[in-house]
């Protein structure tokens, strides 16, 4: 496999229980690359995201991310898998109950971290590339919803993966706000990351044209730079 190949997979089924919700699924991402995931709701985005960072197994076809082989990866693999890549949600899922530097020191803590300089350092420059350097100090509740959502995407980067995961990252951000959190995740691809952004936001694939992949009749299709 080419060593720039982040995300391979070669004729997977990908199912929900025992529901057939994806068949033969082949596709290929690249490091640096950025590409959006579409298709009506239910027609299995969030399935092969989950998939990706090996919530749901895979127990047919190939699938290799960040290097590890999806086929029967083991319970204690999983959590070095996911340290490979970086999860953003719709929702945000921060921590209400403390600051924004507590909740990316809880992650590094949760993931191996031990030195407390080393720590601090990381979330200096993560919040940094966010744009937030100074609201580490602030309870989420304080922050607005994008940057909640910066925050998130610091968490996300926070190890430094080779794959941002995102999904629906802007469904419950305003039009301007969205364009600023666009703008970020494209930054993180320019930087070498592979990002795959799940999404229904149309006016932002025009806006900030790239390869598509879409979810249709329990098939993974492939369009160029479009949005039809």
């Amino acid at each position: 496999m080419d060593s720039d190949i982040i995300i391979d997979l070669q004729n997977i089924s990908i199912f929900q229980r025992d529901n057939l919700v994806l068949s033969g699924v082949d596709l290929k991402v690249r490091q640096g690359e950025f590409i959006y995931l579409i298709g009506k709701t239910g027609t299995g985005k969030s399935s092969l995201l989950k998939t990706l960072y090996a919530e749901l197994p895979l127990n047919e076809g190939f699938g290799s991310v960040c290097g590890y082989n999806l086929v029967g990866i083991k319970s204690k693999d999983v959590p070095f898998l996911r340290r490979r890549l970086g999860i953003v949600f719709q929702d945000f899922q921060l921590m209400f109950d403390r600051t924004v530097h507590s909740n990316l020191m809880f992650v590094l803590k949760a993931t191996g971290w031990k030195d407390k300089v080393a720590m601090d350092d990381r979330i200096k420059q993560v919040l940094e590339k966010v744009g937030l350097s100074t609201k580490g100090f602030k309870m989420p509740h304080q922050l607005s919803g994008g940057e909640q959502q910066r925050v998130s995407i610091a968490r996300a980067l926070l190890n430094d993966p080779e794959l941002i995961l995102a999904d629906e990252p802007t469904g419950n951000l305003d039009p301007e706000t969205s364009i600023g959190i666009m703008k970020l995740l494209i930054d993180i691809s320019k930087s070498g990351r592979a990002v795959l952004m799940a999404t229904h936001n149309y006016a932002l694939m025009e806006k900030f044209p790239s390869r598509i992949v879409k979810c249709e009749s329990g098939k993974v299709l492939f369009t160029e730079n479009r949005t039809d």
